[in-house]
């Protein structure tokens, strides 16, 4: 049999993937891939310091992205994403979009999203706008989320965290869904699972079978804008933010209160400068101080 008879390898349309030096997870973005994209990965230098506020700002500065750009684009991706979370909402809106802005100048213009612009994408197509969140991290850097989503007129209803400063990537499937078990959901239109070094791909459609609420996470999101700004799809059936038969199977279950209108993606729109209340934390407990964990976890 003639190979050539088939006409070589399936055209491939590429994404361009910045991922922070300790992505471990490069396996579960593949995931919501489909079979016609490629996914090309670059990592941003390491830093010898442990998850928090400091490290956040350091792998998220616009020479480190540029740079990766640059890397990458050689081969031409159809757009750009930056999958981290808390380097791109720990700058506040403003410098989320400039961290877009300064990834398309280095990717010759191509269409470039980071994981906290395409939560507030998401966020946006379903239409939700109280959000209880979840999160690996310490207490200061789950505060700064819920500051970036003060920020772009977002409720933060919830929260909870782990308290983890290093290898996120070993948190258990169980550990996550736990944690989302405890999330306070009584005003919520949605769950957020932050943190792209967190495994979360199979425990959405459970989450959202459970909690009858769209549960959506930061590699997720990420993937789901990355794929749409190139034109294309992102794959993962019985996944609200993805399938529209998951999405309807959850109507009955919303509205939970009269929400105003969906945000606009941030990277999109360029917002005046607002005052805003920053939500407070829960109380911690002397069984829970503010950054440590609230259980313990698997991470073998």
């Amino acid at each position: 049999m003639d190979i050539t008879t088939f006409g070589g390898p399936v055209p491939q349309l590429g994404i361009g993937v910045v991922a922070p030096f300790d992505f471990a997870l490069d396996r579960e973005l593949w995931r919501w891939t489909p079979e016609e994209i490629s996914l090309h990965l670059t990592r941003t230098p390491y830093v010898p310091v442990e998850v928090s506020v400091d490290m956040a700002r350091l792998i998220s500065e616009h020479e480190t992205l540029h740079n990766a750009v640059m890397a990458l684009d050689a081969v031409r991706p159809a757009s750009y994403a930056y999958a981290c979370t808390s380097g791109s909402f720990v700058g506040g809106t403003a410098h989320e979009r400039a961290m877009c802005v300064s990834m398309s100048g280095a990717g010759g213009g191509a269409p470039s999203v980071t994981t906290s612009g395409a939560l507030l994408e998401a966020l946006g197509e379903l239409g939700a706008r109280r959000v209880s969140v979840i999160t690996p991290y310490t207490a200061s850097l789950t505060d700064s989320l819920a500051d970036f989503l003060g920020e772009a007129d977002v409720d933060v209803v919830g929260r909870q965290y782990m308290g983890l400063t290093g290898e996120i990537w070993k948190v258990g499937y169980r550990n996550v869904v736990e944690l989302a078990r405890s999330a306070d959901l009584t005003h919520a239109d949605c769950l957020f699972i932050s943190c792209t070094n967190l495994s979360t791909y199979d425990v959405i459609p459970q989450l959202e079978a459970e909690l009858r609420i769209p549960v959506i996470s930061a590699n997720q999101v990420t993937m789901w804008s990355a794929l749409r700004h190139a034109g294309a799809s992102a794959a993962g059936d019985y996944q609200s933010l993805i399938d529209p038969a998951a999405r309807a199977a959850l109507s009955p279950y919303l509205g939970r209160g009269i929400a105003p209108p969906p945000p606009a993606a941030a990277a999109a729109v360029v917002r005046e400068a607002a005052d805003w209340e920053q939500i407070a934390a829960p109380e911690s407990t002397a069984a829970t101080p503010p950054d440590e964990p609230i259980a313990d976890l698997d991470l073998g």
